[in-house]
C-alpha cells in the first residue's frame, strides 16, 4: 500500500514538472521575440543609368602595308642587278636585268621587215589607184605590215619582261642570287616592302562580328612596347571562318614608331558593346537559378524577387538588359536570409555615381 502511494506521489510530481515548464517556455523571452521579429537588415543599390563597355584583348600581327615578292615573268641569266639589301627604292627603278640580246636581234630584225613591208604597201597602193593591180594584192600587203607591227610589239613587251622593276616604292629586303644567275618563274629574287605606314591584322570571336566595321578604332601594343599605339580598321573579311569562329580585321597603323616593325606581335585591346546608358548592378546581386537569373528588388519595404536578362560583365559590375528599369532599388547584400515578400530594411544605400 505504502509502495503504491509512494508511485502516485511521483508521477504527480512529473506531471506538475512537465505542465509547469512547458508554460515557461511560452513565456520566455526568445519565443516572444521569435513572434516580434522586425525586418530583416541589408543594403541597397539604386539602378541608375552609366556607360558600359566590354574589354576584349585579341592577338595581331604587323604587316607592311605592301609586300611583294619579286620574280622573273621569263627564266633567264642576270647581266645586271641593282639590289642593295635594306634600301629604298622609287617606283620603277630597275632592280634587275636578264639577258636580252637575242630579243632585241629579233626585234631589229623585225624592224627592218617592217621597213620593206610598208615601202611595199605604199607602191602597192599607188599601183591600185591606176589600177595596176588588184585589190587583194594591195590588202595582202598591207596585212603583212599590221602582222609585223604585231609580231614587233610582241617582242617589245617580251625583251620587257627581262627587266624587273619596283612596282611601288619600297624598301627592298635580302637577294636570293648574284650576278650570272639563271632565274625562273618560280624564283624569288628578293622582297619589296612599302614600310612607311603599316597594317595591323587580327581576329575577333564571331559573336563581336557586328561590332566591328569600316573606322572603327583600335588601341595596341606591341610584344616588348612600352607605348599604346592607334589603328583605323580599313576592312574585314565578308565572312566568319567556320574553323575558328573568328572574322579576320584589318587596320591601317596610325603615326610612325621605332616599336612598330613589320611581323612582330601585337595585343590588340578592344571596347565593345559599348552602350552609354546600361544599367549596372554589382555582380553580388545576381542570383543565378536553374532556368534564369534573379535581383531581389525593394519595393514598399518588401523584397520582390524578379527575373532579369543580363549583358556585359566585368569584375564589380552586370549590365541588366530586361527586368530592370532606372531608379529602382535592388538588394546587394543578406539574400541567402531574405525570402519573398519578406519585409526588408535598408541599413545602407548605394549607386554607381559613388562607387566609381
Amino acid at each position: 500500500m505504502f509502495y503504491r502511494n509512494s508511485v502516485s506521489a511521483v508521477f504527480s510530481l512529473v506531471v506538475l514538472f512537465v505542465v509547469f515548464g512547458c508554460d515557461s517556455k511560452k513565456d520566455s523571452p526568445a519565443a516572444s521575440a521569435g513572434r516580434t521579429r522586425g525586418p530583416v537588415g541589408a543594403d541597397g543599390f539604386i539602378v541608375r543609368p552609366s556607360a558600359v563597355s566590354e574589354e576584349v584583348e585579341v592577338p595581331g600581327s604587323l604587316l607592311p602595308f605592301e609586300e611583294t615578292d619579286l620574280r622573273a615573268e621569263i627564266g633567264g641569266r642576270i647581266i645586271d642587278i641593282n639590289i642593295k639589301e635594306g634600301s629604298t627604292v622609287a617606283k620603277g627603278t630597275q632592280l634587275v636585268k636578264l639577258f636580252d640580246a637575242d630579243l632585241q636581234a629579233q626585234l631589229k630584225k623585225l624592224q627592218v621587215q617592217l621597213q620593206i613591208a610598208e615601202k611595199t604597201a605604199e607602191r602597192n597602193k599607188e599601183l591600185l589607184a591606176i589600177n595596176g593591180i588588184s585589190q587583194q594584192e594591195y590588202d595582202l600587203s598591207s596585212l603583212d605590215v599590221e602582222n609585223l607591227r604585231a609580231d614587233i610589239q610582241a617582242t617589245e613587251i617580251a625583251i620587257s619582261k627581262t627587266s624587273i622593276r619596283a612596282p611601288y616604292s619600297g624598301q627592298v629586303g635580302l637577294r636570293n642570287f648574284s650576278l650570272g644567275s639563271y632565274v625562273s618563274p618560280q624564283d624569288i629574287i628578293t622582297t619589296i616592302r612599302q614600310v612607311d605606314q603599316l597594317k595591323l591584322e587580327f581576329s575577333v570571336p564571331e559573336k563581336y562580328a557586328k561590332q566591328i566595321g569600316k573606322g572603327y578604332v583600335v588601341r595596341f601594343r606591341v610584344d616588348g612596347g612600352v607605348k599604346d599605339h592607334q589603328a583605323v580598321v580599313m576592312a574585314t573579311e565578308n565572312s566568319v571562318d567556320q574553323n575558328t569562329r573568328t572574322l579576320k580585321v584589318r587596320a591601317v597603323v596610325r603615326g610612325d614608331n621605332n616599336e612598330l616593325v613589320p611581323g612582330v606581335f601585337a595585343r590588340v585591346n578592344l571596347q565593345l558593346g559599348k552602350s552609354d546608358d546600361a544599367l549596372l548592378v554589382p555582380t553580388q546581386a545576381i542570383i543565378p537559378t536553374a532556368r534564369n537569373k534573379q535581383v531581389i528588388v525593394y519595393k514598399k519595404d518588401s523584397a520582390v524577387f524578379t527575373v532579369v536578362e543580363t549583358g556585359i560583365r566585368d569584375s564589380a559590375y552586370v549590365q541588366i538588359l530586361n527586368g530592370l528599369k532606372a531608379g529602382d532599388t535592388v538588394i546587394v547584400s543578406g539574400l541567402m536570409a531574405i525570402r519573398p515578400n519578406a519585409k526588408v530594411r535598408i541599413t545602407k544605400l548605394d549607386s554607381i555615381e559613388r562607387q566609381r
